[in-house]
């Protein structure tokens, strides 16, 4: 009898286990995975959610089981047994959950640090500044820089915009300015779009930094985010891995139009990449009105916020008309 007990024990388990491991990955929560760093976060958020799952078949199915093995019979006026202190019960479900949070804790913060979580928003060390300097200079979609914005220290380790020589490795860099309420994204050769368009496979680096107030860099299908902050520098580095069009949201309440404050991130193909390179460089070539961050950044005294909003979306709707002409 002991013995068909312990199988029966086995084979729910074994049943509990396989149920997590495939709501795991079949929960369906998560929008499409478009680069490296999604895949991290994914993994964990399985994880998460697979152990999440079979704790809650293990209590519900405990909690059912109690309410069917231990109903009240008809006739039965009795009290019930009065069990307590089962040492070995509390051990173990003491035991088992602080082992799970500790393993839980250590399989985050590794993905977090791979996600470049650490990066200092008050400031850089030597090495910060070294590691800056490294990812400063490389090469954007194929087309060689002279120069490349990256975060720079002053003696009190603030942030400030500085300008570093190019060279090392290839990362595609875009200088990613945000301000109420738009995105503008600055390639070289002074190309500078309302869109974002980066090169599948690639690696990408987005030196961010904020005009007015604090915004947030948000594309759900990259699981990235990363505060833009007035007078510092931060960033975001990640590798896309899946064409297609996804959105760029604001997550950082940043005014009356926050809501607004939406972009598109193109990931193309290598050649439509460059190919979209050489458009805009003959549009801002053609038109140099035509460079969005040449016109004004915020509003002025003598502008009230609906007329400046008025005037940034007539222009971000004239960019989007040049853009399909070409």
């Amino acid at each position: 009898m002991r013995k068909n007990n312990l199988i029966s024990i086995v084979v729910i388990i074994g049943l509990i286990f396989a149920a997590s491991i495939w709501y795991g990955r079949n929960n369906g929560l998560l929008p499409v995975a478009a680069g490296d760093e999604a895949l991290l976060y994914d993994g964990l958020f399985n994880t998460i959610l697979a152990i999440a799952f079979g704790f809650f078949l293990v209590v519900e199915g405990v909690l059912l089981y109690s309410i069917i093995k231990f109903r009240r019979r008809k006739g039965d006026d009795a009290d019930g047994p009065a069990i307590h202190e089962n040492l070995s019960l509390e051990i173990a479900w003491t035991a088992i959950p602080t082992v799970i949070v500790m393993w839980v804790a250590i399989y985050s913060f590794d993905v977090y640090t791979a996600m470049q979580g650490t990066q200092d928003l008050s400031g850089m060390a030597h090495g910060g500044m070294h590691q800056a300097v490294a990812h400063a200079g490389h090469e954007r979609g194929g087309m060689p820089m002279s120069k490349a914005t990256v975060a720079s220290s002053n003696s009190d380790g603030m942030l400030m915009a500085g300008t570093l020589p190019a060279g090392g490795e290839a990362v595609v860099a875009v200088d990613v300015s945000a301000m109420q309420f738009a995105w503008i994204f600055n390639y070289p050769n002074e190309i500078a779009t309302a869109e974002l368009h980066v090169p599948v496979g690639k690696k990408v680096r987005l030196n961010m930094t904020a005009v007015d107030v604090l915004h947030a860099f948000w594309v759900p299908q990259l699981r990235i985010k990363q505060d833009v902050i007035p007078g510092r520098s931060t960033y975001l580095e990640f590798t896309p891995r899946v064409v297609g069009e996804y959105p760029v949201v604001c997550a950082e309440l940043c005014g009356s139009y926050h809501g607004g404050m939406r972009t598109t991130m193109v990931i193309d193909t290598p050649e439509d990449y460059e190919k979209w390179l050489k458009e805009q460089q003959e549009i801002a070539s053609k038109d140099p009105d035509a460079i969005v961050a040449s016109r004004s950044a915020s509003p002025t005294s003598e502008m009230s916020e609906q007329e400046y909003l008025a005037g940034k979306v007539s222009q971000l709707d004239g960019d989007r008309m040049m853009h399909m002409s070409h």
